[in-house]
């Protein structure tokens, strides 16, 4: 029994064509898989697999076709042609199978390298994106905080009650706080740019402040004297620290005003002082008077009995002249240890200052000293509460000690001016030798003195401090060796309250 081949050729013909529709439906697939996401390096091995496998199925699915159609058609010849042409193909798509999967492997490894740097910008992409979009944010965030922080310290700059200057290294002012504008002379018109070195009353001081900074870079409080707005110096410590390394280089000044708790202080101890030695004094000089009054009622009875063209007379004399020049100091330090109390009443300043320049001018011009006086007028100059008598005598013992410092031409200024409403200020300024710090604290001292012997008792200041003191007022002293003097009163004035 012959069976019949159709069926199998059928089934043959069918399955090739099959075999190329679903070949070519997979590849088509693939490609849309890729398509989408292009990234993915396995979709791109799958396509190229498909793609040598569609190869393949249609290489394979043709020759059996056209197999099949030779045989029908009686061709068997020609199909022994084609065949080795369909078999090489077959083996090279195979071959470009295994090389694709060979070689996905190594791809693999490199995709995986590729993405992970991938994923790294893209990481670092979204924190430049965040940042794009926070920049400007954080941006004002630090500015506020440094305009805050800027604003803090401005504030405490301006608010300090210490003066506070800021100068270039060449000494120039760069920054003052208002601190500093109110209490330094000049200190509201001072610009930018302008010397610190004016400011100072004496300019050896300005000197040595600024090389000790340029050498140490830092300076402790040191006591200087500085040039106030009402037209007189005052005393201050003064530390500073010098930034040279950064810019152009600044130096911080910091100035604390001491003047008054200086002059409390140096009142509190001269009055102890002189209290004391004025307790002292009382208990001497009565001691002293008796005997002298004594030795002089003895001397002037024996002088009187003795003959007039002998030499007992002039011995007698002598001790006579003495003897009253002992009572007078005695008597003054009688006045020092117990002063009688002023006449007070309403005086005239001016005219009290003019009267005593008329009695001392001339004298000191004979020496080559010119008197110079200055009366400021804003506000006008009120009257004062005190004894005219006794101010007198301070201001002209003043003049004389300032024409006995003067060594040769100089000039005696003499300024008064309203302090305050209920305070006059009187200075006394000479061009003399000045006084070291030693001197100054005992010139209010009794018998202290610096002129040569038989010159002066050394009482006139001590009498002068205890006038100023009776009076509600009070005196002081700036001087520093070859700088001149300055004494200034400080008296209350004629008032209601008073």
């Amino acid at each position: 029994m012959i069976l019949s081949a159709q069926p199998i050729i059928v089934v043959d013909l069918i399955g090739s064509m099959l075999m190329i529709v679903f070949s070519l439906l997979c590849f088509e697939r693939m490609i849309r898989l890729t398509l989408i996401d292009r990234e993915n390096i396995l979709w791109t091995y799958l396509l190229f697999v498909c793609a040598a496998l569609s190869i393949f199925a249609i290489s394979r699915s043709v020759g059996h076709i056209v197999k099949q159609l030779l045989l029908m058609f009686d061709y068997p010849g020609l199909w022994a042609h084609i065949r080795p042409f369909s078999g090489s193909v077959n083996t090279l798509t195979f071959i470009l199978v295994a090389s694709v999967t060979v070689f996905f492997e190594r791809v693999w490894v490199i995709n995986r390298a590729i993405i992970g740097d991938r994923m790294a910008l893209r990481e670092a992409h979204q924190e430049l994106s965040w940042l794009n979009r926070n920049l400007e944010k954080l941006v004002d965030e630090r500015t506020e905080a440094l305009a805050l922080s800027e604003k803090r310290y401005r504030r405490m700059f301006e608010l300090s009650g210490e003066m506070i200057v800021v100068t270039s290294k060449a000494g120039e002012i760069q920054a003052m706080n208002p601190a500093a504008m109110e209490q330094l002379q000049g200190g509201r018109s001072m610009g930018p740019g302008a010397p610190f070195g004016k400011l100072f009353a004496h300019e050896a001081q300005y000197r040595f402040i600024m090389e000790t900074l340029s050498e140490k870079r830092r300076m402790g409080n040191t006591e200087v004297i500085l040039k106030g707005n009402n037209g007189r110096g005052f005393r201050a410590l003064l530390s500073g620290v010098a930034d040279l390394d950064s810019g152009e280089g600044s130096t911080l000044f910091m100035l604390r005003d001491v003047e008054e708790t200086l002059a409390m202080r140096e009142q509190l101890a001269t009055t102890e002082k002189l209290a004391a030695v004025g307790e002292l004094s009382a208990g001497v000089a009565h001691e002293v008077n008796n005997p002298l009054g004594i030795i002089l009622g003895y001397t002037q009875l024996l002088k009187r009995s003795a003959d007039e063209k002998s030499t007992l007379k002039e011995d007698l004399s002598i001790i006579e002249k003495h003897v009253i020049g002992c009572k007078k100091v005695v008597e003054s330090l009688l006045n020092f240890s117990r002063m009688t109390p002023p006449e007070m009443r309403a005086c005239d300043v001016r005219r009290i200052i003019e009267e005593v320049v008329a009695i001392s001018r001339h004298q000191a011009s004979m020496d080559g000293i010119e008197v110079v006086t200055r009366f400021v007028e804003d506000p006008p100059i009120e009257a004062i509460y005190a004894d005219s008598e006794k101010i007198k005598q301070v201001l002209v013992n003043l003049i004389i000690n300032a024409v006995h410092a003067i060594d040769g031409d100089g000039e005696i200024h003499i300024t008064a001016g309203l302090e305050d409403s209920e305070t006059v200020f009187i200075t006394i300024s000479d061009t003399g030798c000045g006084m070291d710090a030693e001197t100054r604290s005992r010139i209010f001292d009794p018998f202290f003195t610096t002129k040569p012997t038989g010159t002066g008792t050394g009482l006139g200041l001590s009498v002068s401090y205890g006038i100023i003191q009776n009076h509600g007022g009070h005196i002081e002293v700036m001087s520093l060796p070859g700088e001149g003097t300055t004494f200034t009163i400080h008296l209350p004035t004629a008032t209601p309250a008073v």
